[in-house]
Parts: structure tokens; C-alpha cells; sequence
């Protein structure tokens, strides 16, 4: 039996920062595993306050001088996503509850918090509030996060 996954959301509050940045970052690991046309991924936010919107200025600008390019427009979880992926990938605890809360009982999907992707395992804090470190900090996280997602779900 096949447990690896075919599809993978990150959840953060907004999304607008960190789940945004995870996908785009998920997608270039994809890429270069040269998985990008059989994983699909998406990311979405806990909220709806910035549905539409493209992400954080700050994330965008963090994001490219790493090279990468966030093309994300911010939308909000929904039913049909504890449906249409295999894995839901929470940044935070309070993400993961707010998660589990809205988890229908007969999803499929599984839910994950980026702590068990990297080491010593943590939550991927909210670089919202804070200044240029926290948008770094947040990026050198999902980087590792990613790479081991697709060693441990992916391949």
C-alpha cells in the first residue's frame, strides 16, 4: 500500500507569510526532485480577512532575495480541502487547532504541523509584527521543512 502523498495544503493564519511561502518554497523542492507535475499543493489561511490579496510586501521581498516568486493570492480554508488533500500542514499550534476544529470526521486528509519537519522541532512563528529577522527566520525554517516533507511524504 502507497502511503505517500499526492497532495499537500499549508495552513497558516492569514495566508499572506508563511503558508504562501511554504507552497512557493514546496514548489521549487518539487521541481528540482522533478515532481512538480504529480504533487499538487496549495495554500490557504485560517481567516478570510485577506482573501484576494497577494502576500505580505515583506514576504515578497524576503521570498526574492532567495529567489524565489510568490504568486499565491490568499484564500481561506474550506471544507473541501479536508477532502481534496492528503496532508494539511499547519505553521502554528493554534493553527492546528483551529485545523482540528474544522475537520470534518470522515476528511481524508491528515493533518501535520511543521514542528515534526524540522529539528529541534518548532512551530513556524508569525513574522507579521515583527522585523526583517522574523521573515528570514520563517523562510530558513520552511526550507527544511520542505526537504524533509518530500523525503518523509513525498518519496
Amino acid at each position: 500500500m502507497n502511503n505517500k502523498v499526492k497532495s499537500i495544503l499549508f495552513v497558516c493564519l492569514g495566508n499572506i507569510c508563511r503558508s504562501p511561502m511554504a507552497e512557493t518554497i514546496m514548489a521549487k523542492v518539487l521541481d528540482d526532485a522533478d515532481l512538480s507535475s504529480t504533487i499538487h499543493i496549495d495554500s490557504a489561511g485560517i481567516i478570510d480577512y485577506h482573501e484576494g490579496e497577494k502576500a505580505d510586501i515583506r514576504m515578497r521581498q524576503h521570498a526574492a532575495d532567495h529567489g524565489y516568486d510568490i504568486l499565491h493570492r490568499s484564500r481561506p480554508v474550506t471544507e473541501d480541502d479536508f477532502y481534496n488533500f492528503d496532508l494539511i500542514v499547519g505553521m502554528d499550534r493554534s493553527n492546528m487547532e483551529e485545523l482540528e476544529r474544522k475537520r470534518p470526521a470522515d476528511a481524508k486528509a491528515r493533518l501535520a504541523m511543521v514542528a515534526q519537519y524540522v529539528t529541534p522541532p518548532q512551530p513556524v512563528p508569525d513574522p507579521y509584527y515583527g522585523g526583517d529577522a522574523g521573515f528570514e527566520f520563517v523562510i530558513t525554517l520552511l526550507e527544511e521543512a520542505c526537504q524533509n516533507i518530500l523525503k518523509m511524504e513525498v518519496q
